[in-house]
C-alpha cells in the first residue's frame, strides 16, 4: 500500500515509523526542518527503552508525491484546509483520505475536497511526544477505531489490517458520531488541563483537584453528546478519561506540546466545539468554557514569560 502521511508532528512521525516497514510511506509537511530531518535520517522512534530509526521519504510539495492509496491526515485542525487540498492532489481515484485528528469539523473539510466517498474518520488513542524534528517517543498504546460505510468498508478493512500488523491495533465501526464524540469527551478532559498545569497526562489522575476538573469536563461533554442523541462508546465518561490518561501517563498532550513550542493550539475545535454545540442546544458548558478561556490566555502569555520552570516537571522536557 502506498501511503502519504500529511503532518510531521508527533503522531505523523509515530505512524510513519510503524508503517514504513510494511508500506511505501511518504511524509508531507510545511515544517522545513522536520522534512529535511526525515529526508536525511528518517524517523527516530523511542519506545520501551529502545530506539529505532525508520527510513521514510519526506516532501514539502505534494506535486512531488506519487499517487497514494491512503492519505493519512495528522495535522492540527487549523491546517486541515491545506491538508485536504494536498490529499486531493496525491490520492488515487479509488484512494481514501483518513483523518485521525482531534476535534470536530475535520471530516467535513476533507470531504469537501476529496468527496464524501473518499473521506473517512477515525480516532486513535495512541500517545506520542515529539522531542524535535523527526524524533518521537511512543508514550502510550490505545485502540484506533475507523468509521466505515458500506461504500468504503472493503478499502478500510485493508487499512485496519495494515495498521494492526504495524502494531497499531485498529478496528472498524459504523457509528461516526459516537466515535467522534467519544474521543472528544476524552480530549476535552485531558488536553486543556495538561497545558494549563504543564504536566504529562498521568499527573491528572494523581492529583485530586486536577482529577476532579478532568472528570467534570468529561461528564459535561458527555451531557452535550447525550442531548444530541449520541450514545457514547462507554458508560462512564469520567472513568474513560481517567483510563486514557493512565494509559498515556508519560505523554505530553498535543496541546501541551503546542504551548511549549509557542505554537497555536487547536482547542477551538475541541473544548470550543463543545461550547458551541451546547449554546446551539440552549445549554451551558461552563467547565469547557473556562478551560478554553484559560488556554487562550496561556497562549497569549507564552511569549512574555519563561517556560523553563514548567518544563522541568515534564518527562523528557
Amino acid at each position: 500500500m502506498r501511503i502519504g502521511i500529511i503532518g510531521t508532528g508527533a503522531m505523523g512521525c509515530l505512524f510513519a515509523a510503524r508503517l514504513a516497514p510494511l508500506a511505501d510511506v511518504t511524509v508531507l509537511g510545511t515544517w522545513q526542518e522536520g522534512v529535511r530531518t526525515l529526508q536525511t535520517f528518517g524517523v527516530r522512534l523511542r519506545e520501551n527503552g529502545q530506539e529505532i530509526m525508520a527510513p521514510v521519504r519526506a516532501r514539502s510539495n505534494p506535486e512531488e508525491v506519487e499517487p497514494v492509496d491512503l492519505a493519512l491526515v495528522l495535522v492540527k485542525g487549523s491546517h486541515t484546509e491545506r491538508a485536504a487540498r494536498w490529499a486531493q492532489r496525491i490520492l488515487l481515484p479509488e484512494g481514501i483520505a483518513l483523518t485521525l485528528q482531534n476535534g470536530l469539523g475535520n471530516l467535513e473539510i476533507i470531504a469537501g475536497e476529496v468527496g464524501a466517498a473518499r473521506a473517512a474518520l477515525g480516532v486513535s488513542l495512541q500517545g506520542a511526544t515529539l522531542f524535535g524534528p523527526g524524533h518521537v517517543r511512543h508514550a502510550g498504546c490505545g485502540l484506533t477505531t475507523i468509521a466505515a460505510s458500506p461504500e468504503n468498508r472493503a478499502r478500510l478493512e485493508e487499512v485496519a489490517s495494515l495498521f494492526t500488523r504495524a502494531g497499531i491495533e485498529t478496528c472498524l465501526t459504523h457509528d461516526v458520531r459516537a466515535l467522534l464524540w467519544g474521543k472528544l469527551t476524552v480530549n476535552t478532559a485531558i488536553n486543556a488541563l495538561t497545558a494549563i498545569l504543564c504536566v504529562p497526562n498521568g499527573w491528572l489522575t494523581e492529583n485530586a483537584d486536577a482529577r476532579a476538573v478532568m472528570e467534570q469536563a468529561a461528564r459535561e461533554t458527555a451531557a452535550v453528546a447525550t442531548a444530541l442523541g449520541i450514545v457514547l462508546p462507554f458508560d462512564d465518561p469520567a472513568a474513560q478519561a481517567v483510563l486514557v490518561a493512565q494509559a498515556t501517563a508519560t505523554n505530553n498532550s498535543s496541546t501541551l506540546q503546542d504551548v511549549l513550542r509557542g505554537a497555536p493550539n487547536e482547542l477551538s475545535m475541541i473544548n470550543g466545539a463543545v461550547v458551541r454545540e451546547a449554546e446551539r442546544l440552549g445549554m451551558r458548558a461552563p467547565v469547557n468554557e473556562t478551560l478554553l478561556h484559560l488556554t487562550r490566555a496561556l497562549e497569549d502569555a507564552a511569549g512574555s514569560r519563561p517556560r523553563s520552570q514548567a518544563k522541568k516537571h515534564l518527562v523528557g522536557g
